[in-house]
């Protein structure tokens, strides 16, 4: 019987189910013809059905099919000139995947016929491949939307309040021995009882995913036996990647996401995605034609002025989305909404951000990329981080983001690690990054909650192979150990590598909690990398991106169930205590009535820091108490919010310190609940003022003086 073919909608993109047929629409600008092709099933030797797109509007092609339903594989060919030299690549023997497809069913087959040219020839991409690849590539797959969410919504948990965990769908579950062994390394493992009882008693409120956006593995990856693990290479940026799909790859991912975050939700715990929205999976001038490339090059990518062959490349990664132009603008913009009103995601983190703002050439944060999702009433009230520098010229952007956006602070990263591997002249900038960075982001009024505090994340050194390896071990990765950043500011404490040498390990214990007890003391967001607080080896590789194996999978059989109870009581310690989370800056100014700062540093004299001293080389150690009268800030109903006061002691030196306490205006009794070297947490000791105290080397003591009366 001969198919039906209406002429169809340009608007909404990509494939609408309406309960009678589907609408497809594709944005294909430079285009002379595309042709719609419908599968039978996702084998290799599937029957395909070709149908011209006979309709456009202005740049869009669209054809409506009244008796085509839910679970349908489609793919595009599209027609047009082959010129690379011109900036365009267009290929019809290529089956190409939609750019708005909600679903892929399955991944890329490594074939020379994914090429648009012939590989290998003298040419190159000059070359015209006339191979058909629709054996190689996964099909999109149209998606019924319907889905119960038993009325669930976005959290919208403040950033105050929040603690990320940075972790992977299949590296947290994998290994798992609770989580049944058919779901685990995907998101039914995510979202399974087990897993969720973990992050709640853990005490973290959102969880923050490597990419699960459809990505692709590359050739030469493959072929050498590894993988892309960590994902950062998308190619579907509507489609949950099909290998974390415990249920199906017809559209059964989807509702597998869905159930995972509506699980996270009933928790308590918010979910925040990585997203890539600076690159795709089609690499250089010499990488595969799977989409973009193949749907309209010149409208996607930014080419080199010169010679539009070639692919400006500030990601590393071969090529750059052109944010600057509509087509790419709507895409991420309806990429990002989707995942926020379909799938309800509380909020993304944008990939080497900084690409994503430049125009032309140079970073600028007023760029339309950044205009757009300032207006949009959807986007700008989630949460919005920014990784913020790309590998291009002036890509650095720590602190130069606009409001509304949060960024990771590479600037607390290095200052932290260096304070506690003992470097000379910290105690200036350590104090900066330990109260919230006010020097990056208090000029343009935001907060200190726009600094997103990190030691560690999946890129680079867990925590536990900072205190344990001085240089980076990747020979797994097949590169000759060239990949993977060389200045890494660690240290083994004494020797490489795993010992059996108690007085090392000991050592290795105390700054782990050092450093974990540093990010959760600190104002601003705190975000752990995920496996830390059960001091999960990587083998010293600190570019694990290729190892889906046993390198990068959480090993839980082996928990540091020591440091995972520290973790808990510091996460503990800081969400029952607002001084720890404050909302407005610091402004060491003396509290109307009491005389006492809201902040204040000490020496170990028990006299306060003056200037000079914060330059003095030698200086490793410093006193800070925090006023719980001096929070400045209200809760949710309005209420001026009090808390303990509290007096911190930091130790980077080797030797043990005394320290004379503070006079009695800032405490009359104060009490031990946390202490690093002894792995003390909560501990009845009670100290009067001015009274003299040991603080072992190389650790914290956190001292606690109950709020009584107004006092």
């Amino acid at each position: 019987m001969k198919r039906k073919i209406y002429p169809g909608k340009p608007y909404p993109q990509g494939t609408t189910w309406d309960g009678k047929g589907v609408n497809f629409t594709l944005f294909a600008k430079n285009a002379t013809g595309v042709e719609l092709c419908l599968f039978d099933s996702d084998r290799p030797d599937a029957q395909e059905e070709r149908i011209v797109m006979e309709e456009r509007t202005h740049e869009v092609w669209h054809t409506y099919l009244p008796d085509v339903k839910p679970g349908q594989k489609y793919g595009y060919r599209v027609h047009g000139q082959y010129k690379p030299e011109e900036g365009h690549r267009f290929n019809a023997n290529k089956l190409l995947i939609d750019p708005y497809a909600k679903a892929i069913a399955g991944v890329i087959d490594w074939h020379d016929a994914n090429f648009g040219y012939e590989v290998g020839d003298e040419n190159e991409d000059l070359s015209f491949n006339e191979s058909d690849n629709s054996s190689f590539i996964p099909k999109s797959v149209v998606i019924d939307p319907q889905f119960d969410w038993e009325g669930d919504q976005l959290l919208g948990i403040p950033y105050h309040k929040t603690i990320i965990y940075e972790t992977h769908v299949k590296g947290f579950t994998n290994q798992h021995p609770d989580i049944p062994e058919e779901i685990r390394g995907t998101y039914a493992a995510i979202g399974h009882p087990v897993a969720i009882d973990y992050l709640k008693s853990l005490g973290i409120t959102a969880i923050e995913l490597l990419p699960i956006h459809q990505f692709v593995n590359d050739r030469h990856l493959v072929e050498n036996g590894l993988s892309n693990y960590w994902g950062y290479n998308t190619i579907g940026f509507f489609a949950p990647d099909v290998r974390y799909s415990s249920s199906g790859v017809n559209g059964e991912q989807v509702t597998e996401f869905k159930n995972m975050v509506k699980a996270l939700h009933k928790a308590g715990i918010e979910i925040i995605l990585d997203v890539v929205y600076n690159h795709t999976g089609e690499g250089n001038h010499l990488g595969p034609t799977l989409s973009f490339k193949g749907i309209d090059n010149a409208s996607y990518y930014r080419l080199t002025e010169d010679n539009p062959r070639f692919y400006m490349d500030y990601t590393g990664t071969g090529n750059t989305l052109n944010a600057n132009l509509p087509s790419v603008l709507q895409l991420i913009m309806d990429s990002l909404r989707y995942w926020i009103t379909d799938m309800h995601v509380d909020g993304f983190r944008f990939d080497l951000a900084a690409a994503l703002a430049r125009e032309f050439h140079d970073v600028n944060k007023l760029s339309a990329f950044f205009d757009i999702i300032h207006q949009d009433p959807v986007i700008s009230q989630v949460k919005l981080i920014a990784e913020p520098w790309d590998v291009g010229e002036g890509g650095y952007q720590v602190g130069n983001f606009p409001a509304g956006w949060v960024e990771w602070n590479g600037k607390y990263r290095d200052c932290i690690r260096d304070y506690w591997r003992g470097d000379n002249s910290m105690l200036g900038e350590f104090a900066q990054r330990f109260t919230g960075s006010s020097d990056l982001y208090m000029d343009d009024y935001r907060r200190p909650t726009a600094s997103v505090n990190f030691i560690t994340a999946h890129d680079g050194f867990t925590m536990n192979d900072l205190v344990s390896y001085n240089e980076k071990h990747n020979e797994a990765n097949n590169e000759d150990n060239n990949d993977g950043e060389n200045h890494n500011r660690s240290w083994n404490c004494g020797q490489e590598g795993p010992t059996d040498n108690d007085e090392i390990n000991q050592l290795r214990s105390r700054q782990k909690r050092n450093l974990m007890a540093t990010l959760l003391l600190s104002q601003g967001v705190p975000m752990l990398l995920g496996g830390d607080e059960i001091s999960r080896t990587q083998q010293g590789n600190n570019n694990a991106y290729c190892q889906d194996n046993e390198i990068s999978w959480f090993d839980w059989k082996n928990t540091d169930q020591d440091m995972l109870n520290f973790t808990k009581a510091m996460i503990h310690l800081r969400k029952n205590h607002p001084t720890f989370s404050r909302r407005k800056w610091f402004v060491g100014q003396s509290i109307k009535g009491l005389g006492v700062e809201d902040i204040a540093w000490f020496l170990p004299e028990g006299i306060e820091m003056p200037d000079e001293n914060w330059d003095h080389d030698f200086a490793k150690s410093l006193g800070v108490y925090l006023n719980g009268d001096g929070i400045r800030q209200v809760n949710e109903k309005g209420e001026k919010t009090y808390d303990d006061h509290f007096y911190i002691i930091f130790n980077a030196h080797h030797d043990t310190l005394d320290y004379k306490l503070p006079k009695s205006k800032y405490g009359r009794e104060w009490v031990k609940v946390v202490d690093t070297h002894s792995f003390v947490v909560e501990d009845s000791t009670v100290y009067n003022p001015q009274e003299t105290i040991s603080i072992e080397g190389r650790s914290i003591m956190v001292l606690r003086c109950e709020r009584k009366n107004g006092k």
